[in-house]
């Protein structure tokens, strides 16, 4: 196995990891970033942003990652396509395996992995990306000013998110699998009280239809064993509400995460119990999961790190 030695190494890209990137390369730190499954990350599957600061008549999220990552390369940073498979964090310098054949060994280790959306596993799900089909109604609800959408999930988020839109949309329903709201009971209320919230419990979406994008749902109504009833809805958009998976699985052992696999940091700075080794963006953000948090949390990873190098005398 080929073995690398670099003094910032960033996994991930998507807002968190570029803008560490840019922050480390100007800072003459000569990172290596690799780019992971998604080169871009999450950003990619959004068709326009508009609340990004800077763009008045919004971006497409590729454009966006896109200008980001010519930035990063401008000053200095070598970015690569391959995908962390392994993390050894014992002791410094970190030992990161590419793509199960290349090592490379650092000082400091940028933690930018991202989380991925859950979804429903329906091929619909992938025709409709982008399209009608969403898994951030703070990203995308403005689209659907006026229109009528559908918000799947029982928990806090899906109810936090169906509140959020109704505040915009002309009509939302909250399909729920169970025959209850997995959410705390103040939101459980809100909901229901709701005139524009429509909840459709004991419910399963088996499939979504449209000429040029989402136009409605398929469900399937259960009851009991056996009966059930098929029916479809006419909606605009379609909300997954979840749950996200972080994608931390190869550094749990070294560093702390909570119960859903996001990674601990120190109060409100990136770094990990692991000195040199700081988290950025949605790997370690379970409640805000936005462009604009992540892009700052990664310019904070990056500053560290260059100050823990300073420390080091490794600058």
């Amino acid at each position: 196995m080929t073995v690398e030695k670099v003094k910032c190494l960033i996994i991930g890209s998507g807002p968190a990891g570029y803008t560490a990137a840019i922050y480390a390369g100007r800072a003459n730190l000569a990172p290596v970033m690799y780019e992971g499954l998604q080169p871009g990350g999450q950003l990619t599957t959004t068709t326009d942003i508009e609340n990004f600061p800077g763009y008045p008549e919004g971006i497409s999220g590729t454009q966006m990652m896109e200008d980001l990552r010519k930035q990063a390369a401008r000053f200095g940073t070598d970015i690569r396509f391959g995908i962390a498979t392994h993390a050894n964090l014992k002791s410094s310098p970190y030992k990161i395996t590419i793509d199960g054949n290349k090592e490379i060994e650092t000082e400091t280790l940028i933690i930018a992995t991202g989380a991925t959306a859950k979804y429903l596993g329906l091929e619909d799900e992938k025709k409709y990306a982008g399209m009608g089909v969403s898994a951030c109604a703070t990203c995308d609800g403005f689209f659907y000013r006026k229109k009528v959408v559908a918000v799947v999930g029982g928990g806090d988020t899906a109810c936090e998110e169906a509140i959020y839109l109704a505040g915009l949309a002309s009509k939302v329903y909250l399909i729920v699998r169970k025959p209850y709201l997995r959410a705390s009971k103040i939101m459980q209320e809100r909901v229901m009280a709701h005139e524009k919230i429509e909840v459709l419990f004991e419910t399963n979406t088996v499939g979504l239809f449209g000429d040029n994008g989402v136009e409605g749902a398929n469900l399937v109504k259960r009851w009991g064993e056996s009966d059930e009833e098929r029916y479809s809805i006419s909606i605009d958009g379609f909300f997954l509400a979840i749950g996200h998976h972080p994608n931390s699985e190869i550094f749990k052992e070294y560093i702390d995460t909570d119960e859903t696999g996001y990674i601990i940091t120190e109060g409100s700075t990136p770094r990990t119990k692991v000195p040199g080794v700081y988290a950025a963006g949605d790997v370690a953000d379970p409640l805000y999961r936005q462009a604009i948090t992540a892009a700052a949390s990664g310019c904070k990873a990056a500053l560290e790190a260059e100050r823990y190098l300073a420390e080091k005398g490794l600058l």
